[in-house]
């Protein structure tokens, strides 16, 4: 029984060597790195608009922030911006504390509200932030700029890399005296850079912008990039 097994086992190796012997060793290939890059100028922004009130009641606070924060949005809107374009994103309301030998004594209440808000007309960004400021708002930070078609530059900035490492790849192959036989695997590197790189922060508290005239804002350009690896075959 024992001899029966072993020659088996011996048939059966001895079949599957040449199968082995048979695969086809892997082709010689040329890796590449390409960029592709697209500078836009943005069209849409998003601000952070925040109003804080300080009383000596809870209450008190709240209801001082509160009316604050509803002239702001009553401001916001009345330049246009959606109501789908303003969203809350913070609230607070919590008591502060005078500290003096060692002991602790409430000083009064603060409340904070804060909204961000979509601009997608750059040219009411200036007027949205000084109305905003004279309406009551005491922060005004966070600006970030962006494109609106976003996944529109973003493809094409992918297309550019890809001709950027076939470009890389042909030269790579002619200075080795070879040619390329075909494309094996394009592999898109995701670039945490490419997202809106431009923030800026402007704040006022205590009524230090009275003025409503436009605050001068400037957009310049947003850079998108993209990285792909490219494996070529060659003969």
């Amino acid at each position: 029984m024992l001899k029966s097994l072993s020659s088996s086992l011996l048939v059966a190796l001895t079949l599957a060597a040449p199968v082995a012997a048979q695969q086809p060793p892997a082709p010689p290939v040329i890796v590449t790195t390409g960029e592709g890059v697209v500078k836009q100028a943005p069209d849409r922004a998003w601000v952070t608009i925040a109003t804080e009130s300080h009383a000596r009641t809870p209450q008190e606070a709240q209801r001082m922030d509160t009316d604050a924060m509803t002239s702001v949005i009553d401001k916001v809107k009345a330049l246009g911006i959606a109501g789908d374009a303003i969203q809350t994103t913070g609230y607070n309301l919590q008591p502060e504390f005078d500290y003096a030998n060692g002991k602790q004594t409430l000083r009064d209440y603060l409340a904070r509200n804060q909204v961000q808000v979509r601009v997608d007309a750059l040219a009411k960004l200036g007027d949205l932030l000084a109305s905003a400021v004279g309406a009551g708002a005491t922060n005004v930070s966070s600006i970030r700029f962006d494109l609106k078609d976003r996944e529109a530059v973003e493809r094409e900035a992918l297309r550019r890399a890809v001709r950027d490492a076939r470009a890389r790849a042909d030269a790579v192959a002619s200075g080795a005296g070879v040619q390329i036989e075909r494309i094996l695997r394009i592999e898109e590197q995701r670039d945490s850079s490419s997202l809106p790189p431009r923030p800026m922060a402007m704040t006022a508290r205590g009524g230090a912008m009275m003025a409503e005239s436009a605050v001068p804002v400037e957009a310049g350009e947003i850079e998108i990039r993209a990285h792909v690896t490219l494996t070529a075959a060659i003969r």
